[in-house]
C-alpha cells in the first residue's frame, strides 16, 4: 500500500534503518621549501650585506635539519590518521567513503577521493583506537556545505549542523579522532544522511570543510507485507512527520510505535527493512508470521513421549480460534490452550511455536496430556433441601457413573443416583458441547430424570421467633421430566438456549392439589445469558421464558417469566455484588410450580420456601465481602424478598394455609471459602420476625 503527500491517507510504514555516510580524514603533508642558496660572506661587504648573508646561512641550517623532520612527522600523522571507521547504526546501511589528501606535479594539494560504496552492517562495533597521542594539524577555517559545496540553504538544519561541532573550532589544532566524532555528533541529530570531512591548504592554514547531505522531505510511504497492522494505525503513527525533513532519530520513535502496535497485541510481527527512495518517499518491509501448519501430539502422563491419543485430533483443532493463514498471536495462542484446558479433558496443555523452514512462516505443535475418560464414583453429603429440617436429614449418599470423552468427540455422559431421608433423584444427562458439522458451535443437551423432594422447597414453613418447630407438615413433589436443550454463542459475551421438555408432576398429599394428583405439561423454553467475566465480581444478566403447550386438552397453558441480575464492583481488597431476581406466570399455574421465597439461596434467616409461595415474586440482596486469611473471606449481607401479594393466586393457597407473611427481610454474615467444589459458604442470619438460622451452600447464590 501507498501513502503520499497528495494522498496523506494511505498505507503502513515503518523506517528501521538510516543511511550514514563516514569518512577518513587524512590531513595534507606540509610542502618542504626549497634549500636557499649559500651565500659567501665577502671581508669587504656593508655590515648590512653581512647580517643579510648571516640570516640566510641560518634558514639554510634550519631547513637542513628540520624539515627532514617535518616530513617524518607528515608520514607518521598520515599512518595514524588511517584508522578504520566504526560502524554507527545498528543493523543500519553504511556508506563508507576514503578522502585523502597528495600534491600533484605542481606542488599544489590534491584531493583524493573513492566514491562511497553501500553495505549493511550487523551492528555497533568499535574500531581500533587511536594512538595516546595523535598528531595535531591547526585549523584556520571550518566550513558547512551541501554535497555540491554550497552553504546549506535551510536555517534550521545549518544551525543544528553548527551546534552538532563541539571538538573542531577555528584556530585550534585538531587529531583526525576529534573530526570523525564531530562527522558522529551531525549524524546523531537525525537529519541529515551523509557527512564527510574535507581539507583544503589555503594561504592562511588548512580549512576543514563538513559536506553534508541532508535527508529529504517525507512526502510518500510505501509499505509492503503488512496484511493485519491496521492503515489508521500508520496514519496516525506518521502524520505528523509529513511535509518535514526526515529525522532518523523521530522516525525511530515513529516505528517503534507501530513495532509496539504488534508487541501490545502478541503478534509475531515486525520492520524488516527501510529504504528512502527518490522524491521524499519511503520504503517500508514488514514481516508477519504466519502460521503454516497446526499438529497435535499427545504425551504420555507418566513417560511424557509420544502416545497415540483417544482424542480425535479434529475435536482439538476446531476448538482453536488460531488457523493456518493468520499471523500467529500469542495471545490468541493462550486463549487456545485455555480453551482446551477447560474442556476437562486433558491434564495438561501447551502450544509450541517453531519456524517453518526459510518460508518466514511458524508451525504450531499443541502438545496434550489426556485425563482418565471416567468410571464410577460413589459419595455423600448435605442437601440444601433437606438440611433445613435438621442436619441427618439433609445427609445424602450417591452413586454415579462418568465419560468425559465419549466417542473421542468431548461428549459427556453421566448416570447419578442421589438417595436421602427427605429426598432422591435420579438422572442421566448427555451432552454434546458442539454438534459436529455445526459452524456456530450448538451445543446439544439430552435430560431425563425422576426426583422426590419434600414440599417445603417450594411451600415451606413459617418460623418466628416464638416458635422453633413447624407450624404444619410438609407433602413431597414428584417430578418426572424428559427434554433436550440446545446452546450457541450469540455474540461475545452472550449465549443462548433453546428446548423442549416434557414434565408429569405431583404431590404425595393430594389435599393440596387443584383437583388432579398428576399435572402435565410441554414446555418449549427460551433463554438467553449476558456475563462479561466469569468470577463472581463479574456483571450478569439473565432472561428466561418458559411457554407451556396444550398439545393434550388437560395439559397446562401457561408462559413463566424469569429475570436475574448481578452486578459487582471491587473497591481494593473489597468486592461489592447487588443482585436482583423476579418473575411471574400467566395462564395455568400447578401449585408446585409457584416461586419460592426465603432460604439459603433467596432470602437468608428463613427456612426453604417460608416467607411465600407465589404467582410472582422479586427478591433483592446485597453482599460486601473482604478477604481474611488464604482462600477465605469474611461477609455481611442483607436481603428482601416479596411474593407481590400473589400468594393467594395459587391454586389451593399453600402460602395462605402454611401463614407465610408473603414479604421479609434477613441480614447476617459468613464465612466464604473457595474450594475445588467451589465456593462454601457458612452464613448465620436473622429475619425481621426476630428468628435466626444457619445456612449452608456450595457455590454462588443464583
Amino acid at each position: 500500500m501507498c501513502l503520499s503527500e497528495q494522498s496523506p491517507g494511505a498505507s503502513p510504514a515503518k523506517l528501521a534503518q538510516a543511511r550514514v555516510s563516514f569518512s577518513n580524514v587524512k590531513l595534507p603533508p606540509c610542502k618542504p621549501r626549497r634549500p636557499a642558496t649559500r651565500l659567501q660572506i665577502l671581508p669587504n661587504q656593508s655590515p648590512l650585506g653581512n647580517f643579510v648573508s648571516a640570516a640566510e646561512g641560518l634558514i639554510q641550517s634550519f631547513c637542513t635539519k628540520w624539515v627532514p623532520i617535518a616530513i617524518r612527522a607528515r608520514e607518521s600523522l598520515i599512518k595514524h590518521a588511517n584508522f578504520k571507521p566504526f560502524m554507527y547504526m545498528n543493523a543500519a546501511p553504511i556508506r563508507l567513503a576514503s578522502l585523502s589528501m597528495s600534491q600533484d606535479q605542481s606542488g599544489d594539494p590534491k584531493v583524493e577521493s573513492v566514491r562511497p560504496s553501500r553495505r549493511k552492517v550487523p551492528g555497533l562495533q568499535i574500531g581500533q583506537e587511536a594512538p595516546q597521542e595523535e598528531e595535531r594539524v591547526l585549523i584556520s577555517e571550518i566550513l558547512i556545505q551541501d554535497k555540491d559545496g554550497q552553504e546549506l540553504t535551510d536555517p534550521e538544519l545549518n544551525s543544528t549542523a553548527w551546534q552538532a561541532l563541539k571538538a573542531c573550532k577555528p584556530n585550534f589544532a585538531l587529531t583526525t579522532s576529534e573530526v570523525q566524532a564531530d562527522v558522529h555528533r551531525i549524524i546523531d541529530t537525525g537529519f541529515f544522511a551523509s557527512c564527510m570531512p574535507s581539507a583544503e591548504d589555503t594561504r592562511d592554514g588548512v580549512r576543514l570543510i563538513f559536506k553534508v547531505e541532508p535527508n529529504q522531505e517525507l512526502r510518500g510511504l510505501v509499505c509492503n507485507g503488512a496484511n493485519v497492522l491496521p492503515t489508521r494505525v500508520v496514519q496516525n503513527a506518521f502524520r505528523a512527520e509529513f511535509g518535514k525533513v526526515v529525522n532518523i532519530q523521530r522516525l525511530n520513535t515513529v516505528l517503534d510505535t507501530l513495532n509496539g502496535w504488534y508487541r501490545a497485541r502478541g503478534l509475531f510481527g515486525q520492520v524488516t527493512d527501510v529504504e528512502i527512495l527518490q522524491d521524499g518517499v519511503i520504503k517500508v518491509q514488514v514481516a508477519e508470521a504466519e502460521v503454516h501448519n497446526i499438529n497435535i501430539r499427545f504425551l504420555d502422563r507418566k513417560t511424557g513421549e509420544p502416545t497415540v491419543g483417544k482424542t480425535r485430533p479434529d475435536t482439538l483443532l476446531r476448538q482453536l480460534t488460531t488457523k493456518k493463514g493468520q499471523v500467529y498471536s500469542l495471545q490468541q495462542g493462550r486463549r487456545d490452550v485455555e480453551t482446551v484446558f477447560t474442556m476437562g479433558i486433558m491434564e495438561d496443555v501447551n502450544l509450541v511455536p517453531q519456524p517453518a523452514g526459510d518460508t518466514g512462516m511458524v508451525d504450531l505443535t499443541m502438545n496434550v496430556v489426556e485425563r482418565v475418560t471416567g468410571g464410577f464414583s460413589a459419595g455423600g453429603g448435605l442437601s440444601g433441601n433437606g438440611i433445613s429440617n435438621g442436619a441427618l436429614s439433609g445427609l445424602v449418599g450417591s452413586f454415579a457413573y462418568s465419560h468425559r470423552n465419549a466417542f473421542g468427540r468431548n461428549q459427556k455422559l453421566n448416570v447419578s443416583l442421589e438417595r436421602g431421608q427427605v429426598d432422591s433423584m435420579f438422572r442421566i444427562n448427555y451432552t454434546d458441547p458442539w454438534i459436529e458439522g455445526d459452524d456456530k458451535r450448538t451445543s446439544r443437551s439430552i435430560n431425563i430424570q425422576n426426583s422426590r423432594a419434600p414440599g417445603t422447597t417450594v411451600h415451606g414453613v413459617r418460623r418466628d421467633a416464638l416458635t422453633s418447630g413447624p407450624l404444619h407438615g410438609g407433602v413431597t413433589i414428584g417430578r418426572l421430566t424428559a427434554g433436550v436443550d440446545y446452546s450457541r454463542p450469540l455474540r461475545p459475551k452472550w449465549s443462548g438456549t433453546a428446548g423442549i421438555n416434557f414434565q408429569n408432576g405431583g404431590y404425595v398429599d393430594s389435599s393440596l392439589c387443584s383437583g388432579r394428583a398428576y399435572d402435565d405439561m410441554l414446555v418449549a423454553k427460551l433463554e438467553t445469558v449476558y456475563t462479561d467475566s466469569g468470577d463472581n465480581g463479574s456483571s450478569q444478566l439473565v432472561f428466561n421464558t418458559e411457554q407451556g403447550l396444550p398439545i393434550a386438552a388437560d395439559w397446562l397453558f401457561f408462559n413463566r417469566i424469569n429475570v436475574r441480575a448481578r452486578q459487582g464492583l471491587r473497591l481494593g481488597p473489597v468486592r461489592c455484588i447487588a443482585s436482583f431476581s423476579g418473575g411471574t406466570v400467566i395462564g395455568d399455574l400447578a401449585p408446585h410450580e409457584a416461586f419460592p421465597i426465603g432460604g439459603t439461596n433467596s432470602v437468608r434467616g428463613y427456612d426453604e420456601g417460608s416467607v411465600g409461595s407465589g404467582r410472582s415474586c422479586v427478591v433483592a440482596s446485597g453482599e460486601i465481602s473482604i478477604p481474611l486469611a488464604g482462600p477465605v473471606e469474611g461477609a455481611v449481607f442483607a436481603d428482601y424478598g416479596s411474593d407481590l401479594g400473589s400468594g393467594s393466586t395459587v391454586p389451593g393457597d399453600p402460602a395462605g394455609v402454611r401463614g407465610k407473611p408473603g414479604n421479609g427481610y434477613g441480614y447476617g454474615a459468613g464465612l466464604r471459602v473457595d474450594s475445588p467444589l467451589g465456593p462454601l459458604r457458612l452464613e448465620y442470619a436473622f429475619n425481621d420476625c426476630k428468628a435466626r438460622r444457619f445456612h449452608f451452600g456450595i457455590g454462588y447464590r443464583n
